[in-house]
């Protein structure tokens, strides 16, 4: 196997290796940016019982 066959190769390696690294990189981040904006989502309210907690008049 001649030298530029060898160094083919591994430079082919470390560009899939960067390129995965890269990705990841670019992952962890965006699921970071996710998980904040969740976070700071306002919670939601709760809908208040029509009629539990109120006086209601049964008199006949």
């Amino acid at each position: 196997m001649d030298i530029n066959a060898m160094m083919g190769s591994q430079v082919l390696e470390l560009q899939q290796t960067l390129q995965m690294s890269v990705m990841q990189n670019a992952l962890n981040l965006n699921t970071s940016v996710a998980v904040e904006l969740l976070k700071d989502m306002p919670q939601p309210q709760v809908a208040a019982h029509p009629y539990k907690g109120s006086v209601i008049d049964v008199s006949i």
